[in-house]
């Protein structure tokens, strides 16, 4: 049975899941309406990495006779002037997201739970890459964004993004 403390943040993390895709989905939307397909791809791709992360949690909680609650997922309250906005926003989240993460993973080895530790490893490990991809479009940015034919050839390189399921054994 999980530690009550340790299940409570995971059931938390579901819903911080599934508000990561509606602001991924956000920033998709604002990009499409700047007639930036590829940086609205990049997150679309994005969004269903998040959906199916919140879904791992989800099936961890019920593998383990864990009850879920979902919550209402709030609306993202973002104003974007740049098209650099939603990029630097993008890092910010995914900074907090892997907050919480590491909050889950000291929570549960304060309560010995090396189960729950084991299945976090993968999270902790996609933080750090979600966060380098983030750092990198800031990059591209900085370095293309002024530019429109380097502009384009970013914007092209991301409509190549596809979306690939994690590959976690639960």
């Amino acid at each position: 049975m999980l530690n009550k403390t340790v299940a409570t943040l995971l059931n938390d993390q579901i819903n911080k899941e599934f508000y990561s895709a509606y602001l991924y989905l956000d920033f998709s939307n604002f990009y499409e309406a700047k007639g930036l397909h590829g940086f609205a791809n990049w997150y679309k791709v994005q969004a269903q990495e998040e959906r199916d992360h919140a879904m791992l949690f989800y099936q961890y909680l019920q593998n383990n006779n864990a009850p879920v609650t979902l919550e209402a997922i709030p609306k993202p309250d973002t104003a974007f002037s740049t098209l650099m906005d939603p990029l630097q926003a993008g890092l910010a989240h995914e900074e907090y997201v892997t907050g919480l993460i590491h909050t889950i993973y000291a929570a549960a080895q304060e309560a010995k739970d090396f189960r729950t530790t084991q299945f976090l490893d993968w999270f902790v490990k996609e933080q750090g890459e979600e966060e380098t991809n983030s750092h990198d479009l800031i990059t591209k940015m900085e370095l293309f964004g002024s530019d429109p034919k380097g502009l384009y050839m970013v914007d092209s390189e991301l409509a190549a993004r596809t979306y690939a399921a994690p590959t976690l054994t639960l």
